[in-house]
């Protein structure tokens, strides 16, 4: 299980509780001090049994409590944790830079990742969502959110490698996410690559956004152990490292991928997951609580822990 703070600067506000207790106790003193000054000590211990001034003890409590309460609330306390999900929507981004070309494998790295993509649109069912995203120096949407199987197939099938300068893999995830980001249900990237990110955002911040938006990444890597040579001179390999980063950071898996049936076999994988990271907002419930226990506050401070002038 994981905390997050959606707004960790209100966190800050957590230095006024030890403030309160100070208050609480300055205030006690000042009271006590008149109470004894006007005391009938024979009746006040006749009914408290010896003990003729109460600390409000309890009363500190529960406003620290409601303090705390309302400082999480602000700060957009959240939690995290692996359970089990029954919907999901996927965003799959794909690399299509021109090394996507390279032919080890049949025709080549490009058709494989498009033909297997529509396989797996296929086994997905009404309640999926798909979105589109292909990148290379830059990032674009191909299609948004969509559960039309027949639309989404068609777009992936139109994809064509463009003719870039590098592989933004980190705006890649960040275009990817803000596909995903009017969800409803479990929201899971599939990140197809054969290269290295060198342009663009960097990885790390873009696995901060997912993990801020509970994103899961599945990474797929493609191409074989010697990579391809895609131009004269120039030999691409696979920077596995950061795409098991990537997965292992948000949750995910990842995929190495030297075969067309590899690609079918991940896929497959991904179809069948059920676990899934399940986000709760609890800032609704720690606001109500905190006011619920004001109330309670309110009514012992008049009755119970009144202080009669």
């Amino acid at each position: 299980m994981e905390v997050i703070f959606e707004k960790p600067d209100y966190l800050w506000l957590l230095f006024v509780v030890p403030i309160i207790m100070i208050v609480h106790f300055l205030t006690l003193k000042v009271t006590n001090r008149k109470a004894l000054k006007f005391a009938n000590f024979e009746i006040m211990e006749r009914v408290t049994g010896g003990q003729s001034l109460s600390k409000n003890f309890f009363l500190l409590i529960i406003r620290t409590i409601i303090m705390l309460l309302f400082i999480l609330a602000l700060a957009g306390v959240n939690i995290t944790y692996l359970g089990q999900g029954s919907n999901h929507d996927f965003a799959i981004v794909l690399d299509s830079s021109n090394s996507m070309l390279v032919q080890d494998l049949k025709p080549n790295r490009m058709e494989v990742a498009k033909l297997r993509a529509e396989e797996f649109i296929d086994k997905l069912n009404s309640n999926n969502n798909i979105a589109i995203v292909t990148f290379g120096s830059t990032a674009f949407v191909e299609s948004s959110l969509s559960n039309d199987p027949i639309e989404t197939k068609t777009i992936i099938s139109s994809i064509e490698a463009r003719k870039t300068g590098g592989t933004a893999s980190g705006d890649a995830i960040v275009t990817g996410v803000n596909s995903l980001i009017l969800s409803k249900n479990s929201k899971i990237i599939i990140l197809i690559t054969d290269g290295r990110s060198n342009v663009g955002i960097d990885v790390d911040t873009a696995i901060e956004y997912a993990k801020l938006k509970q994103v899961i990444i599945h990474s797929i890597g493609i191409g074989t152990t010697q990579g391809g040579e895609y131009t004269t001179g120039v030999n691409l390999t696979l920077d596995e490292l950061t795409l098991q980063r990537i997965s292992s950071e948000t949750n995910g898996k990842y995929f190495k991928i030297i075969s067309s049936e590899d690609l079918a076999n991940a896929y497959n994988e991904i179809a069948g997951l059920t676990e899934t990271t399940v986000y709760r907002d609890l800032t609704l419930a720690f606001t109500l609580s905190a006011l619920f226990l004001l109330l309670i506050e309110w009514i012992l401070f008049n009755t119970k822990y009144r202080t009669i002038p």
